[in-house]
């Protein structure tokens, strides 16, 4: 025991002798972070694609801006390629990025089906794919994007809630059918509406994520039916035109309108605040960007395989209400963003 004891006390006293003397070389001339060097030219020279379904509104912008805040100031490029709503471009530009080997491709998906191949190819080339909140029906290294399920479970149930007491008529405007985000979605809204047999589904449509198109419907539905308690929306960029229908039919305060969206103060908050929508369901554009580029950072200093990881990230959702609208941080602001 006597002999375990001294040799303790030794190795102690050692170990106090090296970390004085550490202090002291520290306070002399500073030491060397072991891992940063590393990090930077994991880094350094890399290129991110991204392809959007279309630039031009809060989601893409504010992803746009937050990889580029976020990655570089490490000195990776990120390049843009904007098919402007048309899915030819975007496999093209898709195809054209491959060609051009970068690090990353950051994919936008117009629905399941365009950009599967090309997902497949980029990943058996080498080259990472992060999917940002629409899916396609081929997996990526990374998913980063709303819980599109608990997004409709969460507005449905809100419009069941405003509906007690009244007609019991709810409509759907979806976005476009063959898109991730109205599909599961709709899975959503239906795993809702099985636990509530009163609620009458008197319309179900797709207004292809367009605000006229959505307008337009509602129009049609709120004069076949303008008992309407509830409406259950899918994008707030596209709920613009059914907001705009609802106030024209001089029912806004009536009809109850649940839909999502990035979380924009001008797409969220300054639409609940006026009454336009009763709830916006926030994905929050500034956390997607920012999970985006620390996966990107962390898959580019080695170690996974394209497409050999299949991770996902879902987006913490924040509902939108005349509650917090008001509140400073709910929503985030585009002009800021960059």
């Amino acid at each position: 025991m006597k002999t375990f004891r001294k040799i303790a006390a030794a190795g102690l006293g050692l170990a106090l002798a090296l970390g004085a003397s550490t202090a002291v070389r520290a306070q002399g001339k500073g030491l060397d972070e072991p891992f940063r060097a590393g990090y930077q030219k994991a880094l350094a020279g890399k290129t991110v694609g991204y392809i959007p379904v279309a630039m031009g509104f809060d989601l893409t912008q504010g992803w746009l801006d937050g990889l580029k805040a976020q990655l570089e100031p490490q000195g990776v490029k990120v390049v843009l390629r904007d098919p402007n709503w048309n899915t030819n471009a975007g496999a093209q530009a898709f195809t054209a990025l491959i060609g051009e080997k970068p690090a990353v491709i950051v994919i936008h998906n117009p629905d399941v089906q365009t950009y599967a191949k090309l997902i497949k190819k980029a990943e058996d080339e080498g080259i990472y794919v992060v999917q940002i909140n629409m899916r396609s029906a081929q997996p990526s290294t990374v998913f980063v994007g709303a819980d599109w399920v608990e997004i409709g479970e969460r507005d449905t149930q809100a419009v069941v809630d405003a509906c007690k007491g009244k007609s019991n008529k709810i409509a759907i405007v979806q976005g476009a059918p063959t898109a991730a985000a109205s599909a599961y979605t709709l899975k959503g809204v239906e795993n809702v509406l099985a636990k509530n047999p009163q609620i009458k589904v008197v319309s179900n449509q797709a207004a292809d994520w367009d605000a006229a198109k959505a307008k337009a419907l509602t129009q049609t539905v709120l004069k076949q039916h303008p008992d309407l308690c509830g409406i259950v929306g899918f994008w707030d960029g596209m709920d613009i035109g059914t907001a705009a229908a609802i106030k024209e039919a001089g029912l806004t305060g009536k009809v109850f309108l649940a839909t999502s969206g990035g979380g924009s103060q001008q797409g969220a908050c300054d639409l609940v605040k006026s009454g336009a929508f009763d709830l916006d369901m926030s994905y929050d554009v500034p956390t997607q960007a920012d999970d985006m580029a620390a996966m990107i950072k962390w898959l580019l200093q080695g170690g996974v395989k394209p497409g050999a990881a299949k991770q996902n990230i879902y987006t913490t959702l924040i509902p939108v209400t005349k509650d917090n609208a008001s509140k400073e941080g709910t929503c985030w602001k585009l002009a800021s963003s960059k």
